[in-house]
């Protein structure tokens, strides 16, 4: 079955809900989406590990097969390329982003590897990937595998495929990867039991959760820290050098982190790279991520400049994007 294939046998299969007016859903129902719309490429060959770490934010040899991390790809000046969620199995690396960066970020990574015995590969369609989320998805995922991750970034690897608990802001949140031969069943089973929305409704569970991300509208536009990585783990201060490193150390170590991402609800849609502006219409940050919101209007995540807001008082914030006014909201970590 090719990914064509499979494509056809979701849509032949199993309804999809879009959005829409879905608030009850939220409440009461185990949610799954495929997530065909993320892309991984896979680093392997000796050199793997040692190669990585020069190139990332964070500390790759922490990758023991058993967790997961974020982790940013800068230029030399620290601006962000890529926003990887990575992980290792069997001595491969794995690294998760948006589809639409994963050919880019192929090329650019293969410049670098030099002699260094490293294969990159785009293993997109090859790995299966599913979103699980909702009161009941622990005890569903139980009829399919034999052991389920407890703890947000646990890695666990099974005969029909691995599991990984993310954060959720509400609910427990799981994404799960497996092969062609297996997704089909995989996929049957939870859906009978579970309702199945669309890519968007992921992307508003990664946005509830405060989970940056880099499009390609947004690439090279902010240092990891304006998108809150250094609060997500995202950032290892101790691991040596790596690209853009120095740019990224001295936000840390001189305290000068002006600009940080922000949840908020906007009543129109709003894309990732729009401008967010204040009173005089001066540009004061930008739109990171954004979903439809199951109650009406759009979530966002919004890097935003740290004078301009006032989180005593939220009310008193008048910011907009496309023309609409910003509600800010609470993320589920302290900034």
């Amino acid at each position: 079955m090719s990914n064509q294939q499979w494509q056809a046998f979701i849509q032949t299969t199993t309804p999809v809900m879009d959005m829409g007016n879905t608030q009850p859903l939220l409440e009461n129902a185990t949610v799954m989406c495929d997530l065909s719309h993320l892309g991984l490429l896979q680093l392997s060959g000796a050199d793997a590990f040692t190669f990585l770490q020069g190139q990332v934010t964070n500390d790759v040899n922490q990758l023991k097969g058993e967790t997961a991390h974020y982790t940013a790809y800068c230029t030399p000046k620290g601006r962000m390329l890529a926003l990887f969620l990575a992980f290792a199995q069997h001595e491969r690396i794995h690294l998760q982003m948006p589809l639409e960066l994963v050919a880019a970020t192929a090329k650019r990574l293969k410049m670098y590897v030099m002699r260094s015995k490293v294969e990159v590969q785009d293993t997109s369609h090859d790995i299966i990937k599913i979103g699980l989320s909702g009161p009941n998805a622990n005890a569903l995922l139980s009829t399919q595998f034999a052991e389920i991750p407890q703890h947000d970034y646990e890695l666990v690897t099974l005969d029909n495929g691995s599991l990984l608990k993310l954060p959720g802001s509400t609910h427990a949140r799981f994404e799960i990867f497996t092969d062609i031969n297996h997704a089909p069943a995989i996929w049957s089973a939870l859906s009978a039991q579970a309702s199945v929305a669309n890519a968007d409704y992921w992307e508003w569970l990664e946005i509830q959760a405060g989970v940056p991300d880099v499009k390609p509208e947004t690439q090279e536009e902010f240092v990891p820290q304006m998108l809150n990585l250094d609060l997500l783990s995202g950032i290892n201060f101790k691991k040596g050098c790596y690209t853009g490193q120095e740019i990224v150390a001295r936000t840390h170590y001189l305290g000068s982190i002006k600009r940080r991402t922000y949840l908020a609800h906007v009543a129109q849609a709003t894309a990732a790279g729009e401008n967010i502006l204040n009173t005089a219409n001066d540009p004061v940050g930008k739109v990171v991520r954004s979903a439809p919101a199951p109650q009406g209007g759009y979530d966002i995540l919004a890097e935003i400049r740290c004078a301009e807001i006032n989180l005593e008082n939220t009310e008193a914030i008048q910011l907009t994007a496309s023309g609409h006014t910003l509600t800010l909201k609470t993320l589920p970590y302290s900034l």
